[in-house]
């Protein structure tokens, strides 16, 4: 994937090696378990009233500056879109971080995996987490777009009113199921989000090698629900899914990637 093509961003707040010390626990033992709850606000995120550090400088090793050049290109596609549609796009702050972070969600640590907190439109990454994604089968450089993109794509919602209409919806729900199938339309629409992004850079950069695109396709599957939750236990529970199976996340990144409209992805009105 030829990412230097990308104008990078400036919207990238390095606080690697800056943060508390890392939540307690090893990360290979709790490595399933942040896969199965990746690409939400992650429920182990806590103290919601904690302040977010101070910005710091950017680093300039390879990590950065792939993380500046994606969210450079998701500003540069958001931004065209929302203008044909008459709107404008204020893009997110992508923090990217080691041990600990504090968001305007709360506390979190590296486990929690890459999340999007709405209160301050920021996104969190921990670059570390693109080494469990290959050790699951997903490597490349447009496998780690892909997570990036993702989360931007609840940033987009979050502008579109998607993440409290759904907020609302879950809180009267019926059940737990009720809400989990709220979280699993939310997912799928970043996951279509996403699609629709890798769609109109690749018109833009044409930085795709042959073949390329199927390492996004492979990250998608690689974090379905069923997937993770046979690995981890065994079993599958389907009502406890927050996310979507392996096949449901595939489908709908490649429908925004093969469409590139943002109107495709209302997971909502889907059966």
């Amino acid at each position: 994937m030829r990412w230097t093509r990308a104008r990078p961003s400036t919207n990238v707040d390095d606080r690697r090696g800056l943060g508390p010390v890392a939540l307690g626990g090893g990360l290979g033992a709790v490595l399933l378990t942040l896969l199965a709850i990746v690409f939400g606000v992650n429920p182990r995120i806590v103290q919601p009233g904690d302040r977010a550090a101070p910005p710091t400088a950017p680093a300039d090793d390879e990590g950065a500056r792939f993380a500046r050049a994606i969210l450079g290109s998701t500003e540069d596609v958001w931004t065209e879109l929302f203008r044909a549609r008459g709107a404008r796009y204020s893009p997110p702050t992508l923090v990217l971080f080691t041990g600990t972070v504090a968001s305007g969600c709360g506390v979190a640590g590296a486990a929690v995996g890459p999340f999007y907190c709405p209160r301050d439109a920021t996104v969190y990454l921990d670059l570390g987490f693109f080494d469990d994604l290959a050790r699951l089968g997903a490597p490349g450089d447009f496998a780690r777009a892909y997570v990036v993109a993702h989360e931007v794509g609840h940033h987009v919602q979050n502008l579109l009113g998607v993440t409290e209409r759904a907020r609302a919806a879950q809180e009267t729900a019926s059940s737990r199921a009720a809400a989990n199938a709220v979280s699993v339309r939310v997912e799928l629409m970043a996951d279509c989000l996403a699609g629709v992004w890798a769609h109109h850079a690749q018109q833009r950069l044409q930085w795709l090698e042959p073949g390329e695109a199927r390492q996004a396709l492979d990250a998608a599957a690689a974090i379905g629900d069923d997937r993770l939750q046979r690995r981890a236990q065994g079993t599958v529970v389907p009502e406890s899914f927050t996310h979507g199976t392996s096949e449901q996340r595939v489908d709908w990144f490649r429908r925004g990637f093969d469409r590139g409209d943002p109107t495709a992805c209302d997971t909502f009105a889907a059966s």
